[in-house]
């Protein structure tokens, strides 16, 4: 997942500012209890998450893919003074754990945690979006994409993680999954409708701006 040489990410994490302790609580807790615990933002993807969230000011954010809830409560940094973040997933056994995060968090009157599967949800919220966050199963990221787009007007914005799957995208490699990345990179790359930047950074980052 990482490209570049530990010292580096050590370094920048030095000149990033820190997590709060709520989100320090729940890397430090995912790590030692959860699963996967590398599907977690982290410190510095968090950081650049909130980053690009305070600098867009949205009203509202969809994210596919809570995980843990870190990602969610970094892009809630963001929001406008009555924004509102709807994070969906599919895991229930996660579903405590995440929602007690949320109810800790001062931004819990701004996060909508919804369990089910993301694509029956996604049409039934009927919301306009300023951010759309893609970070869950990698086969349905088009479909995702094929969904979000006609909700999203001239200059809102979609972040899609993992697309770089751990370099497998250079190897063509036949599983269904770098497929599905490497499906939805061409499609985004041959959309004219957005303009997009894919980031190098921990396991690749796009951006996409609709134009």
């Amino acid at each position: 997942m990482e490209f570049i040489s530990p010292d580096i990410s050590l370094y920048s994490q030095k000149h990033t500012s820190s997590e709060s302790k709520l989100l320090q609580q729940i890397n430090r807790e995912t790590h030692l209890e959860v699963l996967k615990p590398r599907m977690l933002s982290g410190h510095l993807q968090g950081r650049f998450l909130s980053m690009i969230s305070k600098m867009i000011r949205p009203i509202k954010i969809l994210e596919i893919g809570t995980f843990t809830g870190y990602s969610t409560i970094c892009l809630a940094e963001g929001l406008s003074e009555n924004g509102k973040i709807y994070t969906l997933d599919n895991n229930e056994e996660q579903k405590s754990r995440v929602d007690n995060y949320f109810s800790n968090s001062i931004y819990k009157d701004k996060i909508v945690a919804i369990l089910g599967n993301a694509l029956d949800t996604i049409p039934t919220l009927n919301e306009s979006w300023d951010l759309v966050f893609i970070d869950a199963d990698k086969q349905n990221y088009s479909n995702y994409y094929d969904l979000i787009l006609p909700n999203l007007k001239s200059n809102s914005y979609i972040l899609a993680d993992n697309v770089l799957w751990s370099g497998k995208v250079l190897d063509n490699a036949s599983d269904k999954d770098t497929q599905a990345i490497m499906f939805f990179n061409q499609k985004v790359q041959n959309d004219t409708r957005v303009e997009n930047l894919l980031l190098p950074f921990r396991d690749g980052l796009m951006i996409l701006r609709v134009l």
